[in-house]
């Protein structure tokens, strides 16, 4: 059975100082993490930092945002060839706090996804509601509609290449967690969505929870049927509590 993935986003938390002594500890743990692709995703300052301090361990690196042009006149902006050069694999795609603080459309969000699979990078595509959408039961359409933007834009195909987390708004950096079973819910919804254009694509899909993930509610996550592991926020800034996620990893 392939690995489960389980990605810390330290989102903009960083000094060169936190970031060497975070890493360290996780090399040191990570060889307890058997069963899990363990990921972080520093802010652009450090990336040379984390590429220096894990070069030639299992830890991979990714960054949270990147621009879909390749260069110019973009102030500001982070490119993807950019980013390689510093030993990336993984990028955040239309990350929650990307659409609702930088008003990110589901265009925006597909373009950056073409341009990362294009640079041979594997996006992982991030899909969520609200706590409105969901009181106003609009949860699976939302999810499955932020899907297929990208599948209208990208081909059905591009999932071949392609990781999705499912990010509930409403528990992120709040404290509060999906249930494993409104989790699994929706995590089955997105496999059986793109199942429906791409069944080739949908069974090796993987699906990550991402929404206040700590050891505690990882357990219990990582053992339902559609949830491939966890894009974890708060808990990725401390060694033990993202390397017990890892260890959850079944």
């Amino acid at each position: 059975m392939a690995k489960m993935i389980v990605a810390g986003n330290w989102k903009m938390n960083a000094s060169k100082e936190a970031v060497t002594a975070l890493l360290s500890e996780l090399k040191q743990g990570a060889v307890s993490v058997t069963n899990a692709q363990l990921v972080v995703f520093p802010p652009f300052p450090y990336l040379a930092q984390a590429q220096a301090e894990l070069s030639g361990t299992s830890i991979a690196i990714g960054v949270q945002n990147i621009c879909a042009a390749s260069k110019g006149a973009y102030t500001g902006e982070v490119s993807l060839a950019m980013a390689k050069e510093f030993g990336v694999s993984y990028v955040l795609v239309g990350h929650s706090e990307r659409r609702a603080l930088y008003a990110e459309d589901d265009a925006q969000v597909a373009a950056k996804f073409i341009a990362t699979q294009a640079m041979q990078l594997t996006p992982i595509l991030c899909v969520g509601e609200t706590l409105k959408q969901r009181e106003q039961g609009l949860t699976i359409s939302v999810v499955t509609g932020q899907i297929q933007a990208v599948i209208d834009a990208a081909g059905a195909n591009s999932f071949d290449n392609a990781v999705v987390a499912y990010e509930p708004v409403w528990a992120i950096g709040t404290g509060l967690t999906a249930s494993p079973a409104q989790a699994q819910e929706v995590h089955q919804a997105i496999r059986a969505h793109v199942a429906d254009v791409a069944p080739e694509h949908a069974v090796g899909l993987k699906i990550l929870y991402g929404g206040s993930v700590t050891a505690t509610s990882a357990e219990e996550l990582f053992t339902q049927a559609d949830i491939d592991g966890g894009l974890v926020g708060g808990a990725s800034l401390q060694a033990d509590s993202f390397l017990a996620i890892g260890q959850a990893a079944k």
